[in-house]
Formats: structure tokens, sequence, C-alpha cells
């Protein structure tokens, strides 16, 4: 498994519109350019994200994007999952429960299982609004701050 760039873009515009415009629309080339994402690859994010339902767009002079659901009702799990699909690690080697080299059966359930496992515990247990806690938690860092 693989962090792709898609999921870390899309975790960033969401974090963005959650803790700078949750009550506003926000057009597309003004997130990409505040995170640095190009924003016809942004588009594409948003694309999927508004098909499940965690942003709206709204067309016009007013119009762009906003979250469409509470960050605390959203999952990292079902972001990850509306952008890349199921995310959990899978075993190249394919076996059944009757094959003579019970080393493969090892493999999966002795670490493949519960590292999805505990995958699928983290990323379901954090949700946008923890993500944007942390945000804040990090930038007020930087502004505490102060050099002699």
């Amino acid at each position: 498994m693989k962090f792709s760039k898609k999921c870390r873009y899309g975790l960033k515009a969401l974090i963005d519109l959650a803790a700078n415009f949750k009550n506003t629309q926000v057009s597309l080339g003004s997130l990409a350019k505040r995170n640095g994402i190009p924003c016809q690859y942004l588009e594409q994010i948003f694309g999927s994200l508004r098909r499940v339902g965690i942003i709206k767009g709204m067309k016009g002079p007013q119009g762009g994007y906003s979250l469409n659901v509470d960050p605390a009702r959203v999952t990292v799990s079902e972001i990850l999952v509306a952008l890349e699909g199921p995310y959990q690690i899978e075993d190249e080697e394919t076996f059944n429960e009757n094959d003579e080299n019970k080393i493969s059966m090892v493999i999966q359930h002795s670490i493949i299982d519960k590292i999805n496992e505990q995958l699928d515990e983290t990323l379901n247990y954090l949700t946008l609004e923890d993500l944007e806690k942390s945000y804040f938690e990090y930038t007020q860092d930087g502004l505490n701050m102060y050099y002699i």
C-alpha cells in the first residue's frame, strides 16, 4: 500500500476547507494555490469527493466549493476510499486453506491481516475534525515560538 498524492492532496484541501472556510464557498483555484496542488488534479479529486457527498460545488460568480458534511462525522477512511478505493495491504500470493504451503497462510494471518486491522481501526477512528484540530495545534505552536 502506498499513500498516493491523490490522497495527500485531497486531505490537504479538505483540512484547509474545514479549518478556514467552514461555512463559505472557496474557489478551486484558490484552494489549489494555497496548498500547492495542480488545479486540474484538484478538480479531479473534488469530483470524487463531490460524488460521495463530502463536498458540494456551487456555480456562478459567488460559487466554489464547501464542505457538505460536519467534519466530526467524516472519517479519514471514508475520504481515502472515495479517492482511491480500498486501501488495505494486499498479499501478492494467493492461497487457499488446503494449500500445502502453510507458510503463506502464516504470513497472511500473522502479518498482513493484523496490519490491515490496525489500519482500519486507525482510519475509521480519525475524523476530518481531528485533522483540523491537529492543524490548529501545529499552527499555534509555530505562532508561540520566539527567538532571542
